[in-house]
Order: C-alpha cells, then sequence, then structure tokens
C-alpha cells in the first residue's frame, strides 16, 4: 500500500514546528511498510491535488495567509470536491482559518477565506487564548483525550462537529468550551505541540482513513510499539490535569 501526502504551502504556513505531524505520520506509516510520497505543495512548486491522499495545511501570520490565500484560491473548488470525497486533511490554527469563510482581524478588518467550510474566525481581545489543552475526543479513539497547545489570537465559530469538548484550556473561543472540526474526513484544530506526535492515535485514524478512502478494504492498522509515546501522553495529562 502507498499514500501520497501533501504540505501545503509549507514555507509561509509552518510555525510552532507543525512539520512534525508531517514526519509522524511518514514514520508511523514507514513502520508498518506503508510507502508514502511527500509533496511540497506551493506557488513555485505544484502538483496535481488529485494525486494526494492525505493534506497538512500548518499554521501561520496573518500575513503569509494573506499571501497563501491568492495563490490557493486558484484551487478552492478541487480542494472543497477532495473534502467532499473523503480525502483526509488536518488543517492547523492559520490554515483551520483560512478553509474558513472569513477572518476579521483586531482592526476590524475583514480578510476572506477561501470559503471551503462554512465557519468564521474573529480577532475578540488583544489576549491571545496560550496554554496547555486537553480535549476529550468526539471521533472513535482510543484512548480518546487528545492533547496539545494552543496559541491564537482568533476566535473560531462553527456548527460542525467539534473534534473535542475542553477539559482544560479554551479550545475554538472562550464560550463553546469546545474544540476544532470535523466534517467527512477533515479537522481542523487549534492544537499546535505538534498535535499527532503527541497523539500516535490521532495520527493512525488520519492514516487509516486515507487506507480506506484509497482501498477500500482495509479495516485496520497493525500496532506499533507506543510504549515511549503513552507513557510521554499520560504524564501530559497528569501535570495539566493537577494544575
Amino acid at each position: 500500500m502507498q499514500l501520497n501526502i501533501f504540505h501545503m504551502y509549507p514555507e509561509q504556513l509552518n510555525l510552532y514546528g507543525d512539520i512534525g505531524n508531517i514526519k509522524c505520520l511518514k514514520r508511523r506509516c514507514t513502520q508498518r511498510n506503508i510507502e508514502t510520497e511527500i509533496y511540497n505543495f506551493s506557488d513555485e512548486n505544484k502538483y496535481d491535488l488529485n494525486m494526494g491522499d492525505i493534506f497538512f495545511i500548518g499554521g501561520g501570520s496573518d500575513r503569509s495567509q494573506q499571501l497563501v490565500y491568492k495563490d490557493f484560491l486558484e484551487y478552492k473548488t478541487i480542494f472543497k470536491d477532495l473534502i467532499e470525497n473523503n480525502k483526509v486533511v488536518l488543517a492547523v490554527c492559520g490554515g483551520y482559518q483560512l478553509l474558513g469563510r472569513k477572518f476579521i482581524d483586531k482592526n476590524g478588518n475583514e480578510i476572506p477565506g477561501l470559503g471551503i467550510l462554512d465557519y468564521e474566525s474573529k480577532y475578540l481581545t488583544d489576549k491571545r487564548i496560550i496554554g496547555n489543552i486537553i480535549l476529550e475526543s468526539t471521533l472513535d479513539l482510543e484512548p480518546n483525550k487528545i492533547v496539545g497547545f494552543e496559541n491564537h489570537g482568533g476566535r473560531t465559530f462553527s456548527k460542525y462537529q467539534p473534534l473535542g469538548k475542553v477539559l482544560v484550556g479554551k479550545g475554538n473561543n472562550d464560550t463553546d468550551m469546545v474544540e476544532g472540526i470535523v466534517y467527512h474526513n477533515y479537522i481542523g484544530t487549534y492544537l499546535h505541540g505538534p498535535i499527532l506526535p503527541k497523539n500516535p492515535q490521532l495520527a493512525d485514524y488520519l492514516i487509516l482513513k486515507a487506507l480506506q478512502n484509497k482501498y477500500g478494504d482495509v479495516e485496520e492498522l497493525n500496532k506499533l510499539d507506543d510504549e515511549i509515546e503513552h507513557q510521554a501522553y499520560q504524564k501530559a495529562i497528569r501535570i495539566m490535569m493537577n494544575k
């Protein structure tokens, strides 16, 4: 089996070491003898998006998002079709905001999003949401808690299924106590960390969904020795829950 992983605009959208998500996906595939090919998609390096099985969009500054928007807009329809056709997409922070309808900055200026999904983000106060976060996931994960680190000034408002209920931290905004969204095989989230090395069960969820979408008859992944990852995960939960 083989998966193509697209890293969208890695030069502009790669804050807080989120390239670790790509490395995590590749490593966990390699450990299972699943071949992977990484494509760094940018305004200078174009590939046929229909080749992709997993897409990652990282975080970036407001300026970086605007620069990416101008190029990404050309692929809006294709990318929307990919999501509707159950391709796996993980979008973090700025990438998460970019796929919504719009972002309203701290000066009240409306920055258009790609409008691929029906949600919006707003900069409501000068106080950023920064800190560790734990979610009780809405996905079929084992274990079902997701840990991470959030650092965002914008607040996102959505009617989609959330990625999880916030147990520690803030999440999408200061009011509804949920984090991220899930739509088909698209996950949008504010969780850095990066999120996948901290939560190998979520990485495996994305890999399995991609294989099922591509090959159709994959029921489960081979188990890996995640003892070290499990210890780090459990320690992170203990530290955060005891605060």
